[in-house]
């Protein structure tokens, strides 16, 4: 319990300003972008460095109250949703780029500056940031890290784990460590890579050191339409079988055109069924000859038309499409679920068949939009929960996360496991597996102060209470309110 005299020892430490606790401003901090779940936290703190952090950390260890790490809130599977009585400790105050050494095509920087932001720093020096969320404009670089976040080109240039050399986190009981450092492999247990992925369950990033790539020579950039969405995964399983490693290979489903179409007029066909957006990048001469070999692919699996970006304002509109996606939905549907879940590049057209079928068989509509040179779904169920739509959702969406563990693949790509997806890890990982992570979270968080109750299932999140919010009857008539 957080009482006035433990309130007044965080505001000495951190400063007045940096402690939140009236009611109507912890609202802010209920949810991510998963909305579905939600918790008031009973404190905010807004550090501005790591030893504000760790000062932070060390009272939240003391009392043995909970945590949770916050950066953007932009997240997808309740992992930075806060836990009843207990502190978030958001990151949004730390936005400083410390260093940048463009002759080691390395950067330092604080977790809260955003994705986008990185690259844009860095293009002066001819370099940039390879890791691209859809959402970079306002992701943070630390949340990037705790879910270790791809892209729409990680096909080629992998996820955050890639790009991360170094870290100094706050551990659960306040101490800092540094993991990794400067160059790109250390001596010794990768801790860091233990680290990066683990959803703030074993602390706080607070230092992180990226390595910035050289921006390619050339880029070229097409989206092919297709008249089924199983030709569409064909072709990319022929570009990909090529040898051809391509920057990026995304997929659209006519849903997710149409939504795209409404809020960015990007230029993509309706009258399509499915649409490919192949880019690839590198020397010149490589890339103008792999790219003909993808046109004439993608026009052996069946493409209706191909389209080429000339210049480099119509590639970016493109890519602003593709990107607004996801908001875009939106515009089409009043509420809906998005799904993570990752398939093998050989199964992509029997996992959209199967997604297809399962859509029909609840009667709810599935746009899906989503990376698929690695395979990595983004299915997103459409609903109405003024419908009682919303049970059938959750199980829809559910049961695709377990399809793709089924097809031999994962419960997530890069949104993380959180609180969505927790109860479903018996479905990809046995009862040893799940207790060897257990024993691994304790050796850094004996006391599970830090991010409680995610990744990992537990009786409250399978079944002994709804994890899911729903607002209570007199709530929804606006006779109470719930803080």
């Amino acid at each position: 319990m957080i009482d006035a005299a433990l309130r007044r020892e965080f505001e000495a430490a951190l400063g007045a300003d940096a402690v939140l606790s009236d009611p109507l401003q912890l609202r802010t901090y209920e949810c991510d972008g998963l909305t579905g779940f939600r918790e008031v936290p009973a404190l905010v703190v807004l550090p501005r460095s790591t030893e504000e952090v760790a000062a932070a950390v060390s009272l939240c260890a003391r009392e043995g109250l909970p945590f949770v790490a916050r950066g953007a809130g932009t997240g997808l599977s309740g992992g930075a949703v806060p836990v009843a009585q207990g502190v978030v400790v958001s990151l949004a105050r730390m936005r400083q780029v410390l260093e940048l050494d463009p002759e080691d095509r390395r950067m330092v920087l604080q977790p809260g500056v955003t994705n986008a932001e990185i690259s844009r720093v860095a293009a002066p020096h001819g370099l940039y940031y390879a890791p691209d969320p859809s959402s970079q404009v306002v992701c943070t670089i630390g949340g990037n890290v705790a879910e270790n976040s791809g892209g729409a080109h990680c096909v080629k240039y992998g996820f955050t784990v890639h790009h991360v050399t170094g870290l100094r986190v706050v551990l659960p009981d306040g101490s800092v460590a540094d993991l990794g450092g400067d160059a790109p492999e250390s001596a010794g247990p990768d801790l860091r890579g233990l680290f990066i992925g683990s959803e703030g369950t074993l602390g706080i990033a607070t230092e992180i050191t990226v390595r910035l790539l050289r921006v390619p020579e050339t880029v070229r950039t097409l989206v092919a339409d297709f008249p089924t969405v199983e030709a569409a995964g064909e072709a990319v399983s022929a570009i990909m079988a090529s040898g051809i490693v391509p920057a990026a290979v995304e997929m659209l489903d006519s849903l997710a055109i149409e939504a795209c179409e409404a809020a960015v007029h990007a230029g993509y066909s309706l009258e399509t069924t499915a649409a490919l957006v192949v880019e690839l990048d590198g020397m010149e001469h490589e890339c103008d000859e792999q790219f003909e070999r993808v046109v004439a692919l993608c026009h052996e699996k069946g493409t209706s038309h191909v389209r080429i970006a000339t210049t480099d304002a119509e590639r970016a509109l493109i890519w602003k499409g593709r990107k607004a996606a996801f908001a875009a939905v939106g515009r089409i549907s009043p509420d809906y679920f998005v799904q993570d879940g990752v398939v093998p590049r050989t199964r992509l057209s029997e996992a959209l068949t199967r997604i297809a079928e399962m859509s029909r068989t609840e009667g709810l509509r599935v746009a899906n939009v989503f990376h698929a040179g690695d395979g990595n779904l983004h299915p997103l169920v459409l609903f109405d929960e003024q419908a009682g739509e919303a049970e059938r959702a959750e199980r829809l969406a559910a049961e695709i996360a377990e399809m793709c563990v089924e097809l031999g693949g994962s419960l997530s790509g890069e949104h993380g496991i959180g609180l969505d997806k927790a109860c479903s890890m018996p479905e990809m990982f046995g009862e040893t597996d799940l207790a060897v992570m257990r024993r691994l979270r304790t050796a850094f968080d004996p006391d599970a102060l830090a991010n409680p109750g995610k990744v990992l299932p537990t009786p409250r999140l399978c079944g002994e209470a709804p994890g899911r919010y729903r607002p209570h009857p007199l709530e929804a008539a606006g006779v109470i309110e719930r803080w």
